[in-house]
């Protein structure tokens, strides 16, 4: 499909009725997994995402240990099922890539420290895919560590920003995505608004960078409320909708 070939902005709103700012709807469910030490479940517009932490426990292969502090692994899986052209099993080359960027995002807030010699096991996985799905599984990641109690100084939301038909807009669908000609997916620590995460594919002006990036924390930001709704309301197992 060409890009001359669907209208992604029409009117002033977008394909699905939003406003240039709005999230789409996000649910959040805590601890899904009872095999797991900690877990979430994220619907994120179209997207479905779980995750399970497994750990502190020992870590194997035992060149990987260290004595200053715990190793965190994490690991990204597109689902075969999750896609409209069935994907080939397996880690392929982005999956690899955004295993290895959301562990380096994790790993900024997890107290490793406290855990020496170590491993701690992230996995995401993809049951349904609709654009964003790296930003979905940091987000679900952050509440399965809190979750699992593991010591962290804070959470980790994240949020995509992108260029849609030349207007920046926040948390690009599946069309946007594709048919987009940018987008900026990006994570922070929130208490200390630091960049932890920040990729961009596509080309924006100097200006038009600024502008998504702060509508993208923007959009963090938000979702990091809800990551805080859903743990505190997990204690009387309220699912959080918004």
């Amino acid at each position: 499909m060409a890009k001359d070939d669907v209208e992604l902005i029409k009117n002033g709103k977008r394909l699905d009725g939003r406003k240039f700012d709005d999230l789409r709807k996000i649910k959040i469910e805590v601890g899904v997994l009872k095999r797991a030490v900690g877990s979430a479940y994220v619907e994120w517009g179209k997207n479905k995402v779980m995750a399970g932490v497994y750990g502190p426990r020992e870590l194997h292969p035992k060149y990987l240990r260290d004595p200053t502090k715990a190793h965190l692994r994490c690991i990204y899986n597109l689902a075969p099922f999750s896609v409209e052209d069935r994907k080939r099993p397996g880690p392929d080359r982005r999956s690899v890539e955004i295993s290895k960027v959301s562990a380096e995002a994790l790993s900024s807030v997890v107290m490793l420290e406290k855990y020496p010699n170590a491993g701690i096991d992230v996995f995401i996985e993809v049951l349904q895919a609709d654009a964003g799905t790296r930003c979905v599984g940091l987000t679900a990641a952050s509440v399965a560590l809190a979750d699992a109690g593991i010591p962290m100084r804070d959470l980790v939301p994240a949020c995509a920003a992108g260029k849609v038909s030349g207007e920046i807009v926040l948390d690009l669908m599946k069309e946007e995505d594709n048919l987009g000609e940018c987008d900026l997916p990006l994570a922070i620590i929130p208490r200390k608004k630091e960049i932890v995460l920040l990729q961009m594919d596509g080309k924006l002006t100097k200006d038009e960078f600024k502008k998504a990036c702060g509508l993208a924390v923007d959009g963090a930001m938000k979702v990091y409320e809800m990551q805080k709704e859903a743990l505190l309301s997990s204690i009387n197992n309220v699912r959080i909708e918004e």
